[in-house]
């Protein structure tokens, strides 16, 4: 009769409903098993545990469970001064320097050694910190070996552009007077000495970078200083480049 088949269909749409909320309870199960199991979004090496099994853990709790390091590639944090920032964009306005953006970033370890793999810089930040003056860099470096650990402080070499014929001077050789005004101690053609005001810029590595006052094939004194003055003829041992050490002369 209709009235028996309208049950039957009344029975089958609920068999359907029960099943249907069956399966969201399986799925909702599902999901609360699956927070049971947490996978890390990153690949490395994961540190010692903050807790042991069996214990209390709750959602958005403020202790991390455990904490997984990227080890390979590594970052590297920099901090550059606003300062060099905006003389560097004052060079390549000039053409004094030319941009270039494949310059490698070289990492000095801790105890002053060169880290055998080079850097390359992934990005900078678009603002200067107010306390510091400075802003910060990122540099993605190479560490298969694991030399690199989070939290090690390294120094960082970085490039920004290219100046073509620059003239360098080790430290020793620039001296400042009592005025602050910075000179050098030169041998002319002579082998007399003279001195010379120069003016400098910034140091790299151990050398400063002269923007005037001295030319190529000058040679600067960098040893004996306190052996010599101006105007008094000197032998003169070329020890690399421009480099010399001057010690006083005969007659």
């Amino acid at each position: 009769s209709q009235q028996e088949l309208d049950n039957v269909n009344s029975a089958l749409l609920q068999a359907e409903a029960d099943l249907e909320v069956a399966k969201a309870a399986l799925a909702s199960s599902e999901v609360l098993l699956n927070y049971s199991r947490i996978a890390s979004p990153i690949g490395g090496r994961i540190g010692r545990s903050s807790v042991t099994q069996g214990a209390l853990v709750t959602a958005n709790q403020s202790e991390a469970l455990a904490t997984v390091q990227q080890l390979d590639p590594i970052y590297v944090d920099l901090t550059r001064s606003s300062r060099e920032m905006l003389q560097l964009r004052r060079e390549l306005a000039e053409g004094t320097l030319q941009a270039t953006d494949e310059l490698p970033v070289k990492i000095i370890l801790e105890d002053g050694t060169p880290y055998r793999h080079e850097g390359k810089v992934a990005f900078s930040e678009v603002y200067v910190d107010p306390t510091t003056g400075s802003y910060s860099l990122r540099v993605v470096v190479p560490n298969p070996d694991h030399t690199l650990l989070p939290g090690m402080y390294v120094r960082a070499v970085v490039g920004n552009g290219v100046r073509e014929n620059a003239i360098l001077v080790p430290m020793q050789g620039i001296a400042r007077s009592p005025t602050g005004e910075t000179y050098a101690m030169v041998v002319n053609g002579e082998s007399v000495v003279e001195q010379r005001p120069v003016q400098v810029s910034r140091a790299i590595g151990g050398k400063w970078l002269v923007e005037g006052g001295l030319s190529a094939g000058d040679r600067v004194v960098v040893q004996g200083l306190q052996k010599i003055r101006p105007g008094v003829p000197v032998r003169v041992d070329e020890t690399a480049g421009a480099a010399a050490q001057a010690a006083p002369g005969e007659g």
